[in-house]
C-alpha cells in the first residue's frame, strides 16, 4: 500500500471540494455500502463518476483530471464518490476487494475531508481518513472502510484503474 499526503496541488483540491461539498453536486441514494441485505442496515450516497462496464461518464468527470494527471493510469475500470453520513460510534462495513479476480487492477482512495473515520486492511493497517490523502494498493487486498463521528460526512473517491499496458505473450 503507498499513501501520499497533499496528492493533489491545493488549488485544484479546494475547487474539488467546492462542487462535491456544494448542495447541488449530484448525490445518488444506495441502500447498500458493501454487501446487499446488510444486516447493519447501512447506507450510502455515491456519484459514478466512470464506470467501464456500463460506458457511463459523468458530466463532472473532468473535475478528477488533476488526480488522473498524477495517476497516469492505463485503463479506467470504475472511480465511484462514495458519502458516508455521520453515525453515534463508528461502523466499519466489511472486508471486501474491488475487483477479486483481476490483479492487474490498482484500487486507489482519495480522501476529500478529515475526520475520524478510516479504511482498514485486512492485515492490520489503518489509514486515516485525512483529506487531500491518497492511497493505493492492489485490488484483491482487503479492505474496509468506516464511517466517522466528528463530522456530519466521510467523503472519498474511489478509483479502479489498470496502470501500464500489459505485455503481449
Amino acid at each position: 500500500m503507498k499513501a501520499v499526503n497533499n496528492f493533489i496541488n491545493q488549488e485544484h483540491f479546494e475547487k474539488l471540494q467546492k462542487y462535491m461539498f456544494s448542495a447541488f453536486f449530484p448525490w445518488y441514494y444506495n441502500p447498500t455500502v458493501v454487501f446487499e441485505n446488510d444486516p447493519l442496515g447501512s447506507f450510502q450516497f455515491t456519484h459514478m463518476f466512470y464506470n467501464n462496464e456500463s460506458m457511463l461518464k459523468s458530466e463532472y468527470f473532468d473535475l478528477l483530471k488533476p488526480i488522473l494527471d498524477n495517476i497516469k493510469p492505463f485503463a479506467l475500470c470504475r472511480i465511484k464518490a462514495n458519502v458516508l453520513t455521520k453515525t453515534n460510534e463508528i461502523i466499519e462495513h466489511g472486508y471486501h476487494t474491488d475487483f477479486e479476480k483481476d490483479e492487474r487492477v490498482t484500487t486507489a482512495i482519495f480522501y476529500l475531508n478529515t475526520n475520524n473515520g478510516y479504511t482498514k486492511f485486512k492485515s492490520g493497517e489503518k489509514v486515516s481518513s485525512v483529506a487531500n490523502k491518497f492511497i493505493e494498493f492492489n485490488s484483491t487486498e482487503m479492505h474496509t472502510g468506516s464511517t466517522c463521528t466528528d463530522e456530519n460526512i466521510r467523503m472519498v473517491i474511489n478509483l479502479n484503474y489498470i496502470k501500464q499496458k500489459m505485455e503481449e505473450k
